[in-house]
């Protein structure tokens, strides 16, 4: 059985195990050979974050911008990896099947495809065509020699659109398509949580930690959510730390930021693996 059928089996297993598990964000093969270093069973990448590191905004990469960091991150670490595949990279529904197919091709075990659309006029798909793009998307899953967990995004929350509503209505539509695991970003109270994973059970809840939500692990778990993720969290706390850091520089004159650094022994070590 080759590496990638290993690490989709394994992925799957995440999926189907008592209690919550935490997929973090790497945004490149650096961070997530860190994040492998402590123990986590999988990651999932953040498309904000790898943006940010090739000074565009969210939203600007490409297709292959996406897979030849996917690339990256799969040669650096022995998990599985997941990848945020935005909205598919296009409109078209047989365009986001062949993303799927890809990622796939670049070593990815799952991924996720979005109802936005990217523009500020229209933000969200129409319910039919947001459909029609999960439905696409599963059968290019469906075709691969291997179980690649497919996750379907409902994005109201996320684009000036709270409608708790319509969300439930879309993930329950993307869930009878066959999406494996169903995912609201921007959810805003334990409520909103709770509403999700009634409404798609038994399938799989992703619930993004980041932002406004306060809740933990444990409590998570206990609500019956599946998979938690931070998005762009952990590459805006590295982010933060440096931006302060030459802040500090530049406006005091003084180096206080590096006695909060990590030492250059450690960091090294764990590179050397």
């Amino acid at each position: 059985m080759d590496a990638q059928t290993l690490r989709a089996q394994a992925f799957k297993a995440l999926h189907e195990r008592e209690g919550a598990f935490v997929i973090p964000n790497p945004w490149d093969a650096g961070s997530a050979k860190m994040l492998a270093s402590l123990g986590f069973e999988a990651l999932a990448t953040t498309s904000a974050g790898y943006a940010f590191s090739n000074a565009r905004p969210d939203g600007a990469l490409t297709l292959d911008d996406t897979l030849a960091n996917v690339r990256a991150i799969v040669a650096a670490t022995d998990l599985p990896v997941a990848v945020d595949l935005e909205n598919g990279f296009s409109d078209d529904p047989a365009e986001c099947a062949q993303s799927i197919l890809r990622a796939a091709e670049a070593g990815a075990v799952g991924g996720s495809i979005e109802d936005a659309t990217g523009r500020e006029e229209t933000p969200i798909y129409c319910f039919e065509h947001a459909v029609a793009r999960i439905k696409a998307a599963v059968a290019a899953a469906r075709s691969l020699p291997f179980p690649f967990v497919l996750t379907a995004r409902a994005e109201n929350f996320l684009h000036g659109n709270p409608d708790l509503a319509d969300t439930l209505r879309r993930l329950q539509a993307f869930a009878e398509a066959g999406a494996d695991v169903l995912y609201a970003p921007g959810l805003r109270s334990a409520e909103d949580v709770l509403a999700v994973v009634r409404a798609v059970a038994p399938k799989p809840v992703n619930v993004l930690m980041s932002g406004g939500l306060k809740l933990t692990v444990e409590q998570l778990s206990e609500m019956g959510v599946k998979r938690i993720s931070v998005g762009s969290a952990l590459a805006l706390a590295a982010y933060g730390e440096f931006f302060r850091a030459a802040e500090e520089i530049q406006k005091s004159g003084t180096f206080g930021f590096t006695s909060r650094s990590m030492p250059y022994a450690q960091a090294n070590q764990l590179f050397k693996g």
